[in-house]
């Protein structure tokens, strides 16, 4: 967790029961009030959601793949031509099984098991790991989801030092492992607020709460050790590379920018 995240209150209702995976980190008592202040993990009747008590004007963050945003982006998205898609290689008869290292809010992820990829998904903050697994149980309740969901698995831990065992225990070869880090800002405190003020609202408050990745360069060495056939990272797009091998190929958007780093190629099924 970000050092500098307020305190961080887990809050359910007693009459809500959670039911989430046996390896979701949750706290072995729960507080029975609401607090005033700092960041709150509150069990509704929708689901769990993060909140920060100290700007009101935050809409809570939860996690929803059957509807929104990301169900548009499943119908209407542009499936294989997404760009997060080409950075991986999927093409016509190339479907690669994917590590999502950098699991996050599992958007990425979700894209690329609804396009038919094995998709293992790692994270590593606890509060990010439970938002995400309850995301996953309530969608397993929608038939249209079940497909993607058969062979996409989520696991809690820290992929910079435990991607090797993660992936010996997976069920598929680890063709493409996918790497999204926060980047930090480095640019002084007045252009750090300039960036934040472009960044989502729900952004802010999930770079709050986790901070930066200052082991990305170890995070790829891990990744380039058990990738069998490549490496993507996902930068902003006038971001230096991560510290270590020099991208392969660069595929850039207008706000991002994809690193790929090639080891073989994919070959059609």
């Amino acid at each position: 967790m970000n050092p500098e995240t307020p305190p961080l209150t887990w809050y359910k209702p007693a009459e809500l029961e959670l039911r989430l995976p046996a390896d979701v980190t949750l706290p072995e008592t729960w507080a029975t009030q609401r607090p005033d202040t700092g960041l709150l993990l509150t069990l509704t009747a929708e689901g769990l959601q993060l909140e920060d008590l100290d700007q009101p004007k935050l809409k809570p963050l939860r996690l929803d793949f059957t509807q929104g945003e990301m169900a548009h982006r499943r119908r209407f998205g542009g499936g294989r031509g997404q760009a997060v898609a080409k950075a991986c290689g999927l093409k016509a008869g190339v479907t690669p099984s994917i590590v999502d290292a950098t699991a996050g809010l599992g958007r990425d992820s979700f894209v690329l098991a609804s396009l038919g990829c094995p998709v293992l998904s790692l994270e590593r903050s606890p509060v990010v790991h439970a938002l995400l697994a309850d995301a996953l149980a309530r969608a397993h309740a929608d038939a249209e989801l079940a497909s993607i969901l058969q062979h996409w698995q989520l696991r809690h831990l820290n992929a910079s030092c435990e991607l090797s065992g993660a992936v010996d225990e997976w069920s598929y070869s680890p063709e493409v492992v996918y790497l999204d880090p926060m980047f930090p800002h480095r640019d002084g405190a007045q252009n750090r607020a300039k960036a934040a003020a472009a960044v989502k609202k729900e952004m802010r408050l999930f770079r709050q709460l986790v901070g930066d990745d200052d082991d990305a360069p170890t995070l790829l060495a891990a990744a380039l050790e058990v990738a069998t056939h490549r490496v993507v990272v996902k930068r902003p797009r006038k971001a230096p590379p991560i510290d270590g091998p020099t991208p392969g190929l660069v595929l850039e958007g207008q706000s991002s920018r994809f690193d790929v780093y090639p080891k073989q190629a994919l070959r059609r099924s």
